[in-house]
């Protein structure tokens, strides 16, 4: 039957009354619940404290009664080995407005659905040293997961990584599911081995990071002879120029069959993304991932035992238009809405 004035106005008796938080749909008014205030009024997502993600803000590791999930930020590049500026990145995501809070995908709203808040930048000691730094974030980290938090973390060059994984890895070694352009398993260069160049192959060697459950995705670029320690030790490495060929369903099996049910980390450089999505990083590397093919493997990974995460390597400076930090949290809130099926997320308190 046709359009006609009796379809129109048996949807104006529907709607006409209704605020922007009203819905039809029970699902979709479970949400709107969370979200919108009487009157169908909700926060201007450019006004108020910026926040990752718009989370609440809480006042560091003395604050973390109560939550499930800890935002935080890393904001040190002292490891990187072509361009810096990564140590803006914290500062970046937190001014993106419109990601989130509804994540279409999973029917979800996670920063209202869990305890969650943003608890600020880990205080470092000095802006100078490096190795102080890592200390510090490995510190400020297992305060967080004592409490029977979940870490959420954003750097920062991927270094960080490393001191997150010894905070979480000391009694048991974790698995990795790792979106990146470069392994980051190689060795020392210049007598410093703790570079963004080499943390997971650090992290192995101190116990913290199983090989045989991790999985690089997303691999490029001209320095596959520097990387030779994920193959030897057992890491699966999905090449970007195979990403077509396996399609994102082929990574996503690949990556549970890796994985199992095992505590798993999820890191996540920006510069997996192809430039052409995320120019402002240090290490740029053309034929990566769209944010498309990103947001669904992630996607994927539904119900995997996910104990923390990071996005890294945001570096605003070579960025005009921003485009970098908004996929950054948006891939930042990707992965916190899989924590909230993450068999490891604590009880609300």
């Amino acid at each position: 039957m046709a359009w006609n004035k009796e379809k129109l106005d048996a949807l104006r008796a529907k709607f006409d009354s209704m605020t922007g938080g009203d819905m039809v749909n029970p699902k979709y008014q479970e949400v709107a619940d969370y979200i919108f205030s009487q009157g169908g009024n909700r926060p201007a997502p450019y006004a108020g404290h910026p926040t990752l993600l718009d989370a609440p803000a809480r006042s560091g590791t003395d604050d973390l009664d109560g939550l499930q999930v800890a935002l935080y930020g890393m904001p040190m590049d002292l490891g990187v080995t072509n361009r810096t500026g990564a140590r803006f990145g914290p500062r970046a995501l937190r001014t993106m407005e419109r990601v989130g809070p509804y994540n279409d995908f999973h029917q979800t709203a996670p920063l209202h659905q869990m305890a969650v808040a943003d608890i600020g930048d880990v205080p470092f000691r000095s802006r100078f040293d490096l190795h102080k730094s890592l200390e510090d974030i490995e510190a400020y980290v297992t305060k967080i997961a004592a409490a029977g938090v979940i870490p959420m973390g954003v750097g920062g060059d991927h270094s960080v990584t490393h001191a997150v994984m010894r905070a979480l890895g000391k009694d048991r070694p974790v698995g990795m599911i790792h979106i990146d352009a470069h392994c980051d398993t190689g060795g020392a260069y210049e007598e410093e081995k703790f570079h963004h160049g080499g943390p997971f192959r650090n992290a192995v060697m101190d116990g913290v990071l199983d090989p045989e459950r991790c999985i690089q995705i997303g691999i490029r670029g001209a320095a596959g002879y520097i990387w030779e320690f994920s193959e030897v030790s057992g890491m699966t490495v999905i090449e970007a120029k195979d990403v077509a060929t396996l399609g994102t369903d082929g990574i996503v099996a690949k990556a549970r069959e890796v994985l199992g049910d095992g505590p798993t980390y999820f890191t996540f450089d920006i510069d997996g993304l192809d430039p052409a999505f995320a120019p402002g990083t240090g290490t740029p590397e053309i034929g990566g991932l769209t944010t498309r093919e990103a947001m669904a493997i992630i996607r994927g990974l539904k119900g995997l035992n996910f104990i923390g995460g990071d996005v890294v390597e945001v570096a605003p400076s070579y960025d005009a238009t921003t485009n970098t930090a908004h996929a950054g949290a948006q891939m930042l809130f990707e992965i916190l809405s899989l924590i909230q099926f993450s068999p490891s997320l604590p009880d609300a308190r």
